[in-house]
C-alpha cells in the first residue's frame, strides 16, 4: 500500500544514532542532547543537506534537546553573506527553528589560543615547505610520509613564526601551522595535517581582521567543544578523521569533549550534488542560478514546486544508517505526489493549443459550467469554467489518421470535453503547407455533464480551455538534468563535499588526489542534458490569471505544476512541472 510517512514532531525511525543518545541519556553521560548543523557558506544547500538538516533538528527535538545553526566559515575565499542568507532561508522553509546561531569565525582568536597551547606543548609547528611538497611528502595509503625539515623548529621560533604569520608578515602559501602527530601512521589524516594557513583575503563576517585562518577539519572540532555540542552527527566520509577530531580535543585541553558519530549521506542518481559542480553549472550559465528548478538544491526544488512535507517524508523514508547508497529520483517524486494530491486544486491547462470551433453552438453565447476542484477532496469545492463556441485542445488530442484503439478527436468520431458535453469531428482546416490549424465540431447538448445523461457512452475524454476567455501561459517542462545515472562516477572522490561542508584542500587525503584530477578531465559536463527543460506556450483557465508565486495545481493529464517565483508576472503566469501524474514507482510494502 502507498503511504506518506508521518512525520509528526520531526520523529526519526530506528536508529543507531537514536540508541546511542538514549544509552548516553541513561547513564548520565549527557544530559541535555546538543546537535549543530553546520554548513560552510560556499554554496546553496542541495537535498543531501536536507537529510542532515533534519537529521540533526529531529534528534534533537526527539530528545528534548536543542540543535544550534552554525556556519563553518573558516574560508573567505570561497564564501559570501549570499550563502549564509541563502542557507537560513533554507533551513527554516523546511520548518526547522535553531536554538542559538552561530559562526567559526566568532571563535577565531579561541582558536589561535589553542593553536598556540599547542606548539607551547610541542604538539604543533611552522612549516615552510610548500603545498605540493606537503603532499610529497604525506607517502601514501601503503607507504609513510617523511618528516618536514622543519618539524623539529623549536618552542620559540614557532611562536615566533606563528605569530608573524597572523601579522601578516608573509605571502598566501609561504608557511603553514602543522599538527605535530605521526608521519607514519596508518591513518594518513594524522600524518601532521596543515591546522592553519595564510589567506590574504577579505572575511564576510570578520573583514580583514585576520589574515590566517583554521583548517575546517581543526576549527570543527573546536566549535562543536566550544559550543557543548554532544552528538556531532556527519557523514560517513568523515569517519577517517575522527581520529584527528578527537586528538585536536584533547591536545588543545578543551574542558567540554563532544563525539563524533557517521551517517550515510544521500545521494540522488542521475543529480549532482557535488557544490563546485552546482556552482559551476551556475558560473557557466547552464541553468539561470542556483534556484533553478533543475537543480538538486533546496532553493531549487522550493521554487520546482516541492513542500517542506514532502521533502522531509522523502528523507524519512530513506532511513538513519552508515550506509552509502544512491536512491532513485522517483522516489523523491513518489512523495511529492503524496502530499499533493488532496492540496493540489485541479484544474485544465492546454499546453499545444489547437483551435476548435463548435459550429452549431451560439455565436457570441459563454456558458458557465460547474467543475469540481479535487475529486479526492470535496472540501475543496467547485469552480465556474466558461464554454463557448470556441475553445482549444491539446494538439495530440486530434488525429487525421489515427491508429487503432485511439479514443480521443478524429474525423467522425465524439469524445466528451470534460466538465462539459460530447463533441463530434465533422471537418478539418488546414493552412497552406498542409498543416491542421483548425477543426469544426458540432455538440450534442443533451449531453452536458451533471445532467445524468446515460443515453450513450464515448470512450474518450479530453480536456480544453475556452478560447476568449483563456489566459497565455509559459509551462516550463523538466528532465533530469543529467543523463546518466554513472555521472556522480566522475565526482571529486576525495575534495566531494561531505554534509557538513567542503572540507579544505590542503586537508584532502594527498592517495586521492589523482583520481581527482584525472576525473575532472572527464568533465560532467559532458553529460548535460540538452532537453532538460523544455519550454511550451499555451492557455490556462480564466480563474488561473491571478494565480500567485507558489501556487500549486494539478493541470488534468499533465502533471502537478507550481508558480514560478523568477519569470511569473501578474496576469502573465510561468508555471514549472514539478512532477508528472503517474509513475511505475513503489514503496516497498510496510
Amino acid at each position: 500500500m502507498e503511504r506518506l510517512i508521518p512525520v509528526e514532531n520531526n520523529l526519526t525511525p530506528p536508529n543507531f544514532i537514536k540508541n546511542i543518545i538514549s544509552e548516553d541519556l541513561k547513564s548520565g553521560k549527557v544530559k541535555t542532547v546538543v546537535t549543530r548543523f553546520p554548513p560552510e557558506p560556499n554554496g546553496y544547500l542541495h537535498i543531501g543537506h536536507a537529510k542532515a538538516i533534519w537529521i540533526n533538528f529531529a534528534l534533537a527535538d526527539e530528545f528534548g534537546g536543542r540543535t544550534n545553526l552554525r556556519f563553518d566559515d573558516t574560508n573567505p575565499v570561497k564564501e559570501d553573506v549570499e550563502y549564509v542568507n541563502s542557507i537560513k532561508e533554507d533551513v527554516k522553509w523546511l520548518g526547522f527553528e535553531w536554538e542559538e546561531l552561530h559562526f567559526a569565525s566568532d571563535y577565531f582568536e579561541e582558536m589561535y589560543n589553542r593553536a598556540v597551547l599547542l606548539i607551547k606543548k610541542g604538539k604543533a609547528y611552522v612549516d615552510d615547505l610548500s603545498a605540493d611538497q606537503i603532499r610529497e611528502m604525506r607517502g601514501t595509503l601503503t607507504e609513510p610520509g617523511k618528516n618536514s625539515p622543519y618539524r623539529d623548529r623549536s618552542v620559540e621560533e614557532n611562536l615566533d613564526l606563528f605569530e608573524r604569520m597572523r601579522k601578516g608578515e608573509f605571502k598566501d602559501g609561504e608557511k603553514v601551522l602543522r599538527a605535530k602527530i605521526d608521519m607514519a601512521s596508518p591513518n594518513i589524516n594524522l600524518r601532521d595535517p596543515v591546522i592553519y594557513r595564510i589567506v590574504h583575503a577579505t572575511h564576510h563576517n570578520t573583514g580583514d581582521k585576520w589574515c590566517i585562518y583554521p583548517m575546517y577539519t581543526f576549527a570543527h572540532p573546536l566549535e562543536d567543544a566550544i559550543e557543548g555540542v554532544t552528538h556531532s552527527l556527519c557523514s560517513t566520509e568523515f569517519e577517517d578523521q575522527r581520529p584527528f577530531y578527537d586528538w585536536t580535543i584533547a591536545e588543545t585541553e578543551m574542558p567540554h569533549v563532544s563525539h563524533q558519530y557517521e551517517f550515510g549521506r544521500l545521494n540522488l542518481t542521475q543529480t549532482v550534488t557535488s557544490k563546485r559542480k552546482l556552482k559551476k553549472l551556475v558560473d557557466e550559465g547552464i541553468v539561470d542560478g542556483w534556484d533553478d528548478p533543475r537543480m538538486p538544491t533546496i532553493s531549487g526544488l522550493r521554487r520546482r514546486g516541492y513542500t517542506p512535507e514532502a521533502i522531509k517524508a522523502f528523507v524519512y523514508e530513506t532511513g538513519i544508517s552508515k550506509n552509502f547508497g544512491n536512491v532513485d529520483p522517483k522516489m523523491l517524486e513518489h512523495f511529492i505526489r503524496e502530499d499533493l494530491k488532496l492540496k493540489a486544486p485541479r484544474t485544465m491547462a492546454v499546453l499545444d493549443p489547437l483551435k476548435v470551433v463548435i459550429t452549431n453552438y451560439p455565436e457570441g453565447q459563454i456558458e458557465w459550467l460547474d467543475a469540481e476542484n479535487n475529486p479526492e477532496n470535496p472540501d475543496m469545492g467547485n469552480r465556474k469554467i466558461p464554454f463557448s463556441r470556441e475553445i482549444y485542445i491539446e494538439r495530440d488530442d486530434f488525429m487525421e489518421n489515427p491508429p487503432s484503439k485511439y479514443f480521443r478527436l478524429f474525423p467522425g468520431n465524439e469524445v466528451r470535453l470534460k466538465h462539459a458535453y460530447f463533441v463530434k469531428c465533422n471537418d478539418v482546416i488546414k493552412d497552406a503547407d498542409g498543416n491542421v490549424v483548425e477543426i469544426h465540431c458540432t455538440y450534442d447538448p443533451e449531453t452536458k455533464s451533471g445532467t445524468g445523461f446515460t443515453g450513450r457512452k464515448v470512450k474518450g475524454t479530453i480536456h480544453w480551455v475556452e478560447a476568449t476567455q483563456a489566459v497565455p501561459a509559459e509551462f516550463r517542462l523538466y528532465e533530469p538534468l543529467i543523463l546518466e545515472e554513472e555521472a556522480e562516477k566522475t565526482s571529486d572522490v576525495a575534495l566531494e563535499e561531505p554534509v557538513e561542508g567542503l572540507v579544505d584542500d590542503v586537508t584532502v587525503d594527498a592517495a586521492a588526489e589523482p583520481i581527482v584530477e584525472a576525473a575532472e578531465e572527464k568533465s560532467f559536463l559532458d553529460l548535460i542534458n540538452p532537453n532538460s527543460l523544455t519550454i511550451a506556450h499555451g492557455f490556462v483557465e480564466p480563474n488561473m490569471k491571478d494565480a500567485k508565486p507558489q501556487d500549486k495545481f494539478q493541470f488534468f493529464r499533465h502533471g502537478y505544476f507550481n508558480v514560478d517565483t523568477k519569470y511569473s508576472k501578474p496576469g502573465q503566469p510561468v508555471f514549472n512541472r514539478i512532477v508528472s501524474l503517474k509513475s511505475s514507482f513503489q514503496l516497498p510494502k510496510a
